[in-house]
């Protein structure tokens, strides 16, 4: 029986880590172009790019680890079931699930490693990441904005710019809301580029052929147009500069910093849906490791598949579904249309219940 074990082990932890190697490097791939974009087309410091780099990582880890789980299950065991190697063991009398249940102590751990990586060094370098962009968004800030997109990073004003080729900058568009009852009054030019003055904490944003809608002093609900050749704005980036004063995020805190943010919002009479969401999601999402394993292994040992590439579509297909169901999931949370705590672990209960049935299947068969 142990050499069984051991031999079930062999055949799941070398395609574990393959697998995991592989996707952890599918995914950097595609950071790693974001990056080369940051360094020869927007000029950022390639110290902060690496730096940026290092603190994204480990963020892959938590869903590239239970791909892999189950990716590794599929393949190992689907190659057992489809050389037949399934049916000799059970024809000698071998309990199944005996060998299979080192497999699940094994996911279970990995949940647990998870769980521990995503409350500590998750949100510390999602934080640090955000320090980062900040210090980057001050030095250059055109190459933390995107085009096509509303920026509200700057205080007072909404921009809204077409294209942006390094510094420079084309059909702005600013918008300054008046408070209410009041029109908001709209900046717009035909190009334009920041000026950045890191040492007095200053960025300036310099337009160039535009028009402005001018508040009339005498009744400032009024505007009236002026048109410009060059226009200069200094947009305050203050709260920025000071990595102390910016305030974490969901996604920054461990859980019980998270849980203590709870109690402080309770007492203010605030929802606390948005912050028990994030916690539940941080423990759920560990234990897909679990859950993935649990639901691989009678699925690889029924569909009898040893072809890689269908093992990595069915594989493909599962973790489509789980994560489809934790996004809705997630948003019946945020918007209070369903319990946090249940909303999070819903696909987890669900994919729990189809792989304990289908083991029990090939287990009692």
């Amino acid at each position: 029986m142990k050499i069984l074990r051991d031999y079930f082990l062999k055949e799941f932890l070398g395609p574990l880590f393959l697998s995991l190697g592989v996707l952890t490097f599918v995914m950097l791939i595609g950071n790693l172009i974001k990056i080369a974009d940051l360094i020869i087309n927007k000029g950022v410091d390639i110290f902060n790019v690496a730096k940026l780099f290092l603190f994204m990582a480990p963020y892959l880890l938590t869903y590239t680890l239970p791909i892999s789980a189950l990716t590794a299950v599929l393949l190992s065991l689907g190659r057992l079931s489809s050389d037949n190697e399934i049916i000799a063991i059970k024809a000698s009398g071998i309990n199944l699930f005996k060998l299979i249940f080192p497999l699940l102590i094994t996911g279970t751990l990995l949940s647990l490693v998870l769980v521990v990586f995503n409350d500590r060094v998750i949100p510390y370098a999602h934080f640090a990441a955000r320090k980062t962009l900040i210090e980057v968004g001050i030095k250059n800030p055109a190459a933390a904005l995107e085009p096509g997109v509303f920026i509200d990073s700057f205080e007072k004003y909404i921009l809204f710019i077409y294209r942006i080729d390094q510094n420079k900058l084309s059909n702005i568009r600013i918008y300054e809301p008046q408070g209410d009852d009041k029109p908001t009054r709209t900046i717009v030019a035909k190009r334009g580029e920041f000026v950045a003055d890191p040492e007095k904490n200053m960025v300036k944003l310099k337009l160039i052929d535009g028009s402005s809608d001018e508040p009339d002093p005498e009744n400032p609900s009024n505007f009236y147009k002026l048109n410009f050749k060059t226009y200069f704005m200094t947009l305050n980036m203050n709260n920025a500069q000071d990595s102390k004063e910016i305030n974490k995020k969901p996604k920054d805190m461990t859980i019980q910093e998270l849980k203590k943010e709870v109690n402080t919002v309770k007492k203010e009479g605030i929802d606390p849906s948005p912050l028990i969401t994030e916690i539940n999601k941080k423990i759920s999402l560990a234990f897909s490791c679990f859950v993935f394993i649990l639901l691989g292994v009678p699925l690889a040992i029924m569909t009898k598949r040893r072809e890689k590439s269908i093992n990595f579509g069915i594989a493909f297909v599962v973790v489509g579904i789980y994560y489809l169901l934790l996004m809705g999931s997630e948003a019946l949370s945020l918007q209070g249309q369903m319990d946090p705590m249940i909303a999070m672990w819903l696909p987890n209960i669900l994919f729990i219940l189809i792989g304990a049935f289908l083991t029990y299947k090939i287990c009692a068969y």
